[in-house]
């Protein structure tokens, strides 16, 4: 039995990547951070029906001797470097958390894994906003970066510092380049997820309005369990390296509004208002993935269109709102 160790077990990806990982047969262990203030947020784990199956630790991407400790002690097979301050609008209000967890945080695991387990095999979480002031119309694992939010420049050590340890340590370190993806299992704070969720309450009549920015941002949005089998096709390969994970396929803010709307009948014009205030201070306007050199080496394709996970998440979000108020 292969062990993995997740950091972020109780995110979006790391739940489905636990999910994924146990089907195959793995001992899966994922570190969480302990709050005075609050239990673990494990409902993520607990809508997929696996919280009962993985074993949590305590430990920070802040603290390397936590890492140490338990990287000692559990000597995974693979390690899943999922964990971060993920939000980038938060970035700009707690650009030191951001750098400390986002970017930091990748060097405390690298380091820990060259000192204690140097055999594992690791994946680092990079992320297309790295990309930000797009230099290529479509953007490949050799497009230059163009980072335009506190997130995307720590996500951008994150991805240097892998590639450094795995040239210079010979780490087998992998990154994979994922653009957007989604779930019902996405934090409200995120776009999608907040469209969902506000079109159902609005589809039973417990709001009214839809809050947006800038509607024309266009993004490569996929699902997040075609990318986290991505990610473990990534470290079954021989040598390791980095890949860009998306669709191809770019739509914008705008259009995703509509598929949401659609699917409960109703019409965005009468519920969309656009709120400055929630502009971003420099924009991200287009992002468009190439995954060629992923479907040519990991044999990797998605399989969920955009429509297609917009009416899960807005059917997810209709049924936990009826739940909740049953």
């Amino acid at each position: 039995m292969k062990t993995a160790f997740i950091t972020g077990i109780t995110g979006q990806d790391g739940a489905y990547i636990a999910q994924l990982l146990l089907q195959k047969g793995y001992r899966v262990i994922g570190l969480v951070r302990r709050s005075s203030t609050q239990d673990i947020n494990d409902t993520r784990l607990k809508w997929l029906g696996i919280s009962n199956d993985v074993e949590l630790v305590d430990g920070d991407l802040a603290d390397p001797s936590s890492l140490i400790r338990l990287l000692q002690k559990e000597q995974p097979d693979e390690i899943y470097n999922l964990g971060a301050q993920s939000f980038v609008g938060s970035s700009w209000h707690q650009p030191m958390l951001t750098a400390q967890i986002t970017a930091m945080g990748v060097l405390n695991m690298l380091e820990a894994v060259r000192l204690v387990c140097p055999t594992a095999r690791f994946y680092q979480a990079s992320s297309s906003e790295m990309f930000g002031l797009i230099r290529e119309p479509m953007q490949k694992e050799t497009t230059p970066f163009y980072p335009r939010s506190p997130y995307a420049v720590a996500k951008l050590y994150g991805h240097w510092i892998t590639i450094n340890y795995r040239e210079s340590f010979g780490l087998h370190a992998s990154s994979g380049i994922l653009f957007n993806h989604e779930s019902p299992l996405r934090g409200r704070e995120f776009v999608t997820r907040k469209v969902t969720d506000s079109v159902a309450r609005i589809k039973l009549g417990l709001s009214n309005e839809l809050k947006l920015g800038n509607l024309d941002a266009t993004r490569d949005w996929g699902h997040a369990r075609d990318y986290v089998r991505a990610m473990w096709m990534m470290l079954q390969q021989d040598e390791p390296d980095d890949y860009v994970v998306a669709t191809g396929r770019t739509v914008s803010i705008r259009d995703m509004v509509n598929v949401a709307f659609a699917h409960v009948g109703l019409n965005p014009d009468d519920y969309v208002k656009i709120d400055p205030a929630l502009f971003r201070p420099a924009e991200v306007d287009v992002l468009l993935g190439d995954a060629s050199r992923a479907q040519e080496k990991l044999g990797w394709t998605p399989t969920v269109t955009l429509e297609e996970m917009i009416r899960e998440m807005v059917d997810a979000d209709l049924a936990r709102l009826a739940s909740a108020a049953a």
